[in-house]
């Protein structure tokens, strides 16, 4: 280490740190910690923690411990360590393990914090360091150590009385619940029959429909009534009878915090919460495709954050951009500002925008990938938007009567943009709905009269975007930790998505199913929001942490020893829910979980019966088997007709669906469902699986290749 090195920098990530040693000179050395250093031991558990008194105990993360020796490197008695990670909970907490990690000392430590990483805002954090901020960062360790101790806790009560691999946890676990709440919704969901009368009208087009009886907004459930109706208007006069315009406006939506960045992003472009989260880390650390010319660092703000705040830069810089890009017109007279109203939001931080608005996106998707240059689009749209005026809409009703006392009423609607406000930068959503130009009191010619039938609509299953909001709403965890709640409850196979949507597997129900019956607040919303509010107290010096923490700790330590002194045999319950009566054998089918994954089960020991299972095909929505799905499946192995004169089965085996044909076994594909599979199907498979095979023994695998798959398995 050089002799003229005197200060060195700390911070999460490599890229970042990359970023950053651009803008120092030669006694500055930026290294990064590769996130947390130390962490609770590995088999530290509740009980550990009640031994301990309250006070949770670290050590350094076995895979941290050359990087902590490589930063030892630059650290001699005159060096002035800067502490640069992240100004959140965790960031905090980093920055606090880092000091008896490395074993400095503390009045040679500086803590920084910034929101950008631009020269400017890099200079000004070194220039105004601060100390650490103890309360946040027991606010982290009380979360780590609950969140530890429900996992712990709860887990091993799973694999005992469902099976191996399950965990449960403070947050995911609610997050399951949400998702499984919603889809007995949905089953329960009984639809409702409607009729809908719609008048089609010539010289000129114009559509119409029916709202209104007698002055009273009408409501047609059946055929009946709606034929009727269609009789009675048969031969009667329409009359456009009164045309209404009603100013509208428009406004923009607030500067983007991390939960609505997630949000907006899932609906508009169709990134998942993680993939949102890790492009826009790119684009805040400066780590993008190519150098982009005359701009050092990065290009949105911290992007972990419940803030709306713009600074006054950055509201300066956007009112300029505005009357020089759209006209003055479009700009605001007064800077507006937008107060958070989430529960804890840190309002001395600011809202997610470009560090330099200046930077459009057109300037900037040569240099970004494609996930890179959407999200900055969207970020820099949202952003300048906030500071537009609102856009002025003009919304026309047509009022159309009909019948002998003009006791039907139907309506026409249209709109038109007067002016298009922040719509300029978001862009308009659909077109203008002009309707005809036709004077009050004219007869219109009626060209057809149609009745619709339609059902009312079970509620949606949940998105990754519409869980964010649900989790955020209700006070659930940390827009920051959603990606990773989300990622959880997919691969522990609790939740599969299904056409962007998320819907419970059997497992997810069964898991959820043993938590509601036998640790309710673990999975409850309002418990769950209370710890989150705690937290938010703790962070704000206005609660004990470790009195939080004996509080927790206490009561489910004696909630677990309950649930463990009960000797139950959970086998019963891993039966998810009956599918109906087999037509021969009048067995009941059901969807159980076991150690295998979900399945069907048909017959019941206990009478004598003989157990048949049925594993679920992969590509088959557990939801949507009723029993004809579930007889299909039961009937596996199943010949589906003969080719070349031999017969052709299908089957689930231990390595997937496959076809069997003259002693010979062929894989289906996964994108293709086992049920759906007809002869000429299973050629094609069985001539593309052939050809695979073929082309496998003539590029056979490199010699090394080989022997890393190559096990021996001589008994010593």
């Amino acid at each position: 280490m050089s002799t003229n090195q005197n200060y060195l920098i700390i911070v999460e990530s490599p890229a970042k740190g990359k970023t950053i040693s651009g803008f120092l000179g030669r006694n500055y050395v930026v290294l990064a910690s590769y996130g947390h250093i130390r962490d609770l031991p590995a088999k530290y558990n509740l009980d550990s923690l009640i031994a301990d008194d309250f006070i949770p105990k670290y050590e350094v993360i076995q895979d941290k411990k050359k990087t902590i020796a490589n930063l030892k490197q630059y650290i001699n008695k005159d060096t002035i360590v800067y502490l640069a990670s992240d100004e959140d909970r965790e960031g905090e907490a980093i920055a606090w393990h880092l000091i008896p990690a490395l074993g400095i000392d503390p009045k040679r430590t500086k803590r920084i914090a910034f929101h950008e990483i631009t020269k400017g805002a890099i200079l000004h954090a070194l220039e105004h360091p601060r100390d650490l901020d103890v309360n946040l960062v027991n606010a982290q360790q009380t979360r780590r150590v609950l969140d530890r101790s429900v996992g712990f806790g709860l887990s091993p009560l799973l694999w005992t009385n469902i099976k191996r691999g399950l965990s449960a946890g403070r947050v995911q676990s609610v997050a399951v619940k949400i998702i499984v709440d919603r889809e007995e919704e949905i089953r329960a969901f009984i639809p409702v029959e409607y009729w809908k009368i719609k008048a089609l009208f010539k010289n000129p087009t114009l559509k119409a429909e029916l709202v209104k009886l007698n002055g009273k907004n009408i409501t047609i459930e059946n055929i009946e009534q709606a034929t009727l109706i269609e009789n009675n208007l048969k031969g009667n006069p329409y009359i456009l009878t009164k045309i209404e315009e009603k100013p509208g406006f428009r406004s923009p939506a607030a500067p983007f915090t991390t939960s609505t960045l997630q949000q907006e992003a899932g609906k508009k472009l169709s990134m998942s919460v993680k993939n949102t989260m890790s492009t826009a880390q790119q684009l805040y650390e400066g780590n993008v495709q190519k150098t982009i010319p005359n701009h050092e660092g990065g290009l949105i703000t911290y992007m972990r954050t419940d803030s709306l705040n713009l600074s006054e830069v950055a509201l300066e810089a956007i009112k300029k951009l505005i009357v020089n890009k759209y006209g003055s017109e479009y700009g605001l007279d007064n800077y507006k500002k937008y107060t958070a109203t989430s529960k804890g939001a840190q309002e001395a931080h600011e809202a997610i925008r470009p560090v330099n608005v200046n930077l459009t996106p057109e300037m900037l998707e040569p240099y970004l990938d494609s996930y890179q240059y959407r999200l900055y689009k969207l970020i820099w749209q949202r952003t300048i938007a906030t500071q537009m005026k609102p856009a002025r809409i003009a919304n026309t009703i047509y009022t159309i009567t009909a019948g002998n006392e003009k006791q039907y009423e139907f309506q026409s609607k249209g709109s038109r943009i007067v002016f298009p406000g922040f719509l300029s930068v978001i862009g308009k959503s659909g077109d203008d709905v002009i309707l005809p130009n036709i004077d009050v009191n004219t007869v219109l010619e009626l060209d057809t009269l149609e009745k619709e039938q339609n059902f009312t609509n079970p509620p949606s299953r949940y998105t990754e975007a519409s869980l964010v909001k649900k989790l955020e709403s209700e006070g659930v965890g940390r827009p920051s930790t959603y990606a990773s709640t989300i990622s959880t409850i997919q691969a522990r196979g609790y939740v599969q998505t299904i056409e962007k949507s998320l819907a419970p597997t059997a497992t997810g129900e069964l898991v959820n199913k043993y938590l509601v019956e036998n640790f309710p607040d673990i999975v409850s919303i309002d418990f769950t929001a209370k710890i989150e509010d705690k937290l938010d107290h703790i962070a704000a010096g206005e609660l004990d942490w470790h009195e939080v923490l004996k509080d927790f700790s206490l009561n489910l330590r004696d909630k677990i020893k309950e649930k463990k002194g009960v000797v139950k045999e959970y086998a019963a319950s891993r039966i998810l829910r009956t599918i109906g009566i087999h037509p021969e054998t009048k067995q009941e089918i059901h969807i159980m979980v076991n150690t295998y994954g979900s399945t069907l089960v048909m017959g019941n020991k206990d009478k004598g019966e003989t157990i048949k299972y049925g594993k679920i095909p992969e590509g088959v929505e557990e939801s949507t088997i009723d029993l004809n799905k579930a007889l299909s499946i039961l009937s596996l192995p199943k010949v589906i007709g003969l080719i070349d004169g031999k017969e052709a089965k299908v089957n689930i085996g231990k390595f997937g669906p496959y076809i069997q044909l003259d002693g010979k076994y062929h894989s289906i594909p996964r994108n293709i469902e086992i049920l759906s599979v007809t002869v000429e199907m299973a050629k094609d498979i069985i001539a593309d699986d052939i050809k695979r095979k073929l082309e496998r023994a003539n590029n056979p695998q490199p010699q090394g290749e080989k022997k890393f798959f190559k096990k021996k398995w001589t008994k010593k």
